[in-house]
């Protein structure tokens, strides 16, 4: 099995995080993490914003976090569990990942208000 690499906190780039956050998919995981407070477990993840996403596809998500420098995953057996590195980014771009964050919200609850107006088609 590949060991899994992350990036030093000096290695970070502010491109490699927009990049990351710029996949809807991505960036809702990334939120999911930075607030759970613990690990979480790759599977989680299975379904986001009512879509189901295939193992194959979530992977490569995570991957594209982790080398971005926003996760750290580590194995436990045939788990994957994935924590956010927020404090380390925080301390290298201070205000980065909260701005993203909150513009993150904000476009959430704005497409969670333009669903619900939407007519039902019958």
């Amino acid at each position: 099995m590949r060991p899994l690499t992350h990036p030093s906190i000096e290695d970070i780039s502010v491109e490699a995080i927009l990049h990351a956050l710029s996949d809807p998919v991505r960036v809702a995981i990334y939120a999911e993490l930075a607030n759970a407070g613990c690990a979480q477990t790759c599977s989680t993840f299975l379904t986001i914003r009512d879509r189901d996403i295939p193992k194959s596809t979530l992977s490569q998500h995570f991957r594209v976090l982790r080398e971005a420098g926003l996760i750290r995953s580590e194995r436990h057996g045939v788990e994957m569990r994935n924590t956010s590195r927020c404090p380390e980014i925080e301390q290298r771009f201070p205000g980065l990942i909260g701005a993203i964050m909150n513009a993150h919200k904000v476009q959430s609850a704005e497409r969670t208000k333009a669903t619900r107006r939407r007519p039902s088609s019958r």
